[in-house]
């Protein structure tokens, strides 16, 4: 089944799409990339995705809107995907849509909401279109998240412990070891506090630390970074999960403002937040005495995070780091790939959940299907559930 994967995440930077040639093989589920390609979103749409987010408030006629220009977007997305990477054929498209809202209340997940209406896709490309994969898990009494762990669980398996880790704008690993139930959950912020003071600082004008080059020119200050993780969320037991309803810009200013004194430089402030991401990672790595990290997502580009990372990995949990590159899927197409056998999971009928990743009651077949032109939908071709992914050379 060729599959294409729609991901957008919480930096909401651009659309990542990713298509797969996916094919069951016994135990095994063959994944043979076709490409991805990174869709920005227009800066207008995007401006109107930030001025929605948490802190700020909206109103109901915005989430309308939003709902429909994105789906928009992921549509436009898709008809790219399937003409510039699937030769034209696909036969399933997989949307994660957009992460608004992620409801968390004294721990629990009681909601969580992606926009970006999935019809717009199935009537512009005429394929079947897979959405709405989190509510599932959520309504089963699971965190909705890292939703993608049981990808990770099927591609990681072995005798080694191993974790992946997502740099997004929240991080978050999933630890696999026969033997032993995977764990998953969202370690904290990632690159999300990162873009939020560079955009500050910059007007807009740039929504990222460029090659961790702020990071660099900076110096750790340590009293800021150890009011930073005095926060109360990582020494929370998981599964547990977060987003930009607490890591934000004005939980940045807060923390600066119980700092007192003067206020760090830009480049300081930038190389100490760079530092709270390696150090949360490793600390909730450190007691699953994992041998190596496999890291994927938007932060791999960031050389300051990566090296901040890997000597705290090593200096904490006694793991080497590499990027999910070394098995054949891109970095920053990683999730991408990963909805993308989601979807084709749904598709046959098949869990896509692992309870003790999420926290749910049970496995749960994931989201909802849009059907394509004239009623197409999927077409499976197993009943069986894999126990392994493989990825193949293209």
């Amino acid at each position: 089944m060729r599959v294409l994967g729609l991901m957008s995440g919480t930096s909401f930077d651009a659309i990542e799409v990713a298509a797969a040639e996916l094919t069951a093989h016994g135990a095994d589920l063959a994944l043979r990339p076709l490409g991805s390609l990174s869709v920005p979103y227009a800066p207008g749409l995007a401006a109107r995705i930030a001025a929605a987010l948490p802190p700020a408030t909206t109103t109901a006629g915005e989430i309308c809107a939003l709902d429909t220009r994105i789906g928009q977007a992921f549509a436009e997305a898709a008809v790219r995907g399937v003409a510039e990477l699937a030769d034209g054929r696909a036969d399933l498209v997989v949307s994660h849509g957009q992460t608004v809202f992620h409801w968390v209340e004294e721990g629990r997940v009681l909601g969580t909401l992606q926009i970006g209406q999935p019809a717009w896709i199935a009537e512009r490309t005429g394929l079947p279109v897979v959405a709405d994969l989190r509510t599932r898990d959520v309504a089963a009494g699971g965190q909705g998240a890292p939703l993608v762990s049981l990808v990770d669980t099927l591609l990681l398996s072995g005798d080694v412990p191993r974790a992946a880790l997502n740099l997004g704008g929240i991080a978050n690993i999933t630890v696999v070891a026969d033997g032993r139930e995977a764990v998953a959950f969202d370690t904290g912020p990632a690159n999300g506090l990162l873009d939020a003071v560079v955009a500050e600082a910059t007007g807009g004008a740039r929504r990222y630390d460029a090659d961790g080059a702020g990071a660099r020119a900076g110096t750790v200050h340590e009293r800021l970074l150890e009011l930073l993780l005095a926060e109360p969320y990582y020494a929370a037991a998981p599964p547990k999960t977060t987003g930009k309803e607490l890591f934000n810009l004005a939980y940045v200013e807060k923390t600066l403002a119980a700092l007192g004194g003067g206020r760090p430089s830009h480049e300081d402030l930038l190389a100490t937040l760079t530092r709270l991401t390696a150090t949360t990672v490793a600390r909730a790595v450190a007691p699953y005495g994992v041998a190596e990290v496999i890291a994927s997502g938007g932060g791999t580009a960031n050389p300051a995070l990566l090296a901040d990372l890997a000597a705290e990995l090593d200096r904490r949990a006694g793991a080497s780091l590499r990027t999910i590159d070394e098995l054949g899927i891109p970095s920053g197409a990683k999730e991408a790939y990963a909805f993308a056998v989601l979807g084709w999971l749904t598709a046959h009928g098949l869990p896509g959940t692992a309870a003790s990743c999420t926290g749910a009651s049970g496995p749960r077949v994931l989201g909802a299907i849009v059907p394509g032109a004239g009623g197409r939908l999927p077409r499976p071709e197993t009943t069986a559930p894999p126990r392994r992914l493989r990825i193949v050379p293209s």
